[in-house]
């Protein structure tokens, strides 16, 4: 087996290659080592030239209310009174530290998502 650094998108293609061939490797086997190489490789290349941001909070916000059927009016316990979710998903009032605690703590959207930005 040898193996490299991956450096571009097409030795990307050829390492997702090897690995499907030897996706199903038995565990406790050579094949099986070079699978977790050759993911831990590609994680890498990924993480570096195909970052994903995370997602606009308004949007993550928005997300969610879909998921969940939520309506505005639902809002109001993390966010406060109808004009001031109003103005919020409307981005005319940025998310203070409180409303992003109580939309973390009752919807479960993540930090990383109500912070960025």
């Amino acid at each position: 087996m040898t193996i490299k650094p991956i450096r571009n998108d097409d030795e990307l293609k050829a390492a997702f290659q090897r690995l499907e061939a030897i996706f199903q490797a038995a565990p406790d086997t050579p094949e099986a080592d070079e699978m977790e190489v050759w993911v831990t490789l590609i994680e890498v290349y990924e993480n570096k030239h195909y970052t994903i941001a995370p997602p606009d909070p308004i949007e993550a916000i928005k997300f969610r209310m879909e998921q969940q059927n939520l309506s505005a009016k639902d809002l109001e316990t993390y966010i406060g009174s109808s004009g001031r979710v109003s103005e919020v998903l409307n981005r005319k009032r940025p998310l203070s530290l409180r409303m992003i605690k109580r939309l973390h703590d009752g919807l479960a959207i993540p930090y990383e998502s109500l912070l960025a930005g």
